[in-house]
């Protein structure tokens, strides 16, 4: 069985390589990690996170249509309305288990009894 060996860097050599990245000696984080041999694909970027400063920190900009927009909208009310729709069905589901119950405790059945006399309603 063969050990992986676990290398644990300074703080100061952390700090160090995010001000190189922030100063544009290196592109970005990928470059940074091939340039120091460091591996882990996101142990510079949770550096960057962590000492960095944010305003100079890579950002995402996103760019979509009013097509685009519109259909994401509309996407995210139809989620919604279908996790309601989920939720009610399941609500209405456990009061169905509830009325049962309380219906076989009333005639003295066992619940299983009356599942397995009953035909299924279509």
């Amino acid at each position: 069985m063969k050990l992986g060996i676990n290398t644990r860097y300074s703080e100061a050599f952390k700090m160090q390589v995010v001000q190189e990245i922030e100063n544009g000696r290196h592109s970005g984080a990928h470059a940074a990690s091939k340039t120091y041999g460091i591996k882990g694909n996101n142990t510079v970027k949770g550096w960057l996170r962590r000492y960095g400063d944010p305003g100079k920190l890579p950002k995402q900009i996103k760019v979509m249509s009013m097509k685009e927009i519109d259909e994401t909208a509309e996407l995210k009310k139809r989620v919604k309305a279908l996790e309601k729709a989920l939720a009610d069905a399941y609500m209405g589901g456990l009061l169905n288990e509830s009325y049962l119950e309380i219906a076989c405790e009333d005639m003295g059945m066992d619940i299983e009894t009356f599942k397995k006399n009953t035909p299924p309603i279509y």
